[in-house]
């Protein structure tokens, strides 16, 4: 796989694909993470990738030619499937989303700053809009990396164990269920016998159990899917 980010601060976006997971996953090549300083696309002498908004308003709005010039570039060197803009005017985003985006070959996703984008980029380009919760930040840049580490996980070999990703909350619309490790007894309080059987049949029922009692508590709105 393949994702191309556009960003007005692509610096904001390096660190966290030089470490754990992320970073292992590039260097096995399973993903390629290709980062694109929009300010690269832009014939202003001055660097300039955003201007005033038509009609009044506050705020400054990204141009339409640097970022047209960056995915025109892009898409006539290879087919995409997704390009994604990140804004809270977006489909939120879900496990079920991230499952399918990981399905796909090539993804662009394009970071937003300041008031916003020229709608225009919207109209032409964008197929697929995702926020990743009903708040608003500064930019796309920590919406993007959301979203890149939520999809790279899924990939086959990026984790250790790749069973790990299929019992996810959310993966069955029920959160995970409470997990323990050693020492199994701290100061009163124990884990809960039954993950020390050894009955695997048990067990099983035991976090299908939790997971559904803790759906209920929490999210009882999943439960209703």
């Amino acid at each position: 796989m393949r994702i191309d980010i556009l960003s007005p601060l692509p610096h904001l976006l390096k660190a966290p694909f030089s470490t754990s997971i992320l970073a292992k996953a590039i260097e096995k090549k399973i993903i390629e993470i290709h980062i694109h300083d929009l300010r690269d696309y832009t014939k202003s002498d001055k660097k300039q990738i955003d201007d005033y908004s038509y009609g009044g308003g506050g705020g400054m709005v990204l141009m339409i030619e640097p970022i047209a010039r960056c995915i025109n570039k892009l898409q006539s060197s290879r087919d995409y499937d997704s390009v994604i803009f990140m804004t809270p005017e977006g489909k939120k985003l879900t496990q079920n989303i991230c499952n399918q985006l990981s399905q796909e070959k090539n993804i662009i996703i394009l970071c937003g700053r300041y008031e916003g984008i020229d709608q225009r980029i919207r109209d032409i380009f964008i197929n697929k809009e995702i926020s990743i919760g009903d708040y608003v930040l500064t930019g796309g840049e920590l919406p993007a990396l959301v979203l890149c580490d939520c999809i790279i996980r899924l990939l086959p070999g990026s984790m250790s164990n790749s069973s790990c990703a299929l019992s996810d909350s959310f993966q069955d619309n029920l959160l995970a269920p409470p997990i323990y490790t050693r020492p199994c007894n701290y100061h009163g309080h124990k884990v809960p016998d039954v993950l020390l059987s050894g009955n695997n049949k048990k067990i099983s029922e035991w976090r299908d159990e939790q997971s559904y009692v803790k759906t209920k508590k929490n999210r009882p709105d999943l439960l209703e899917k």
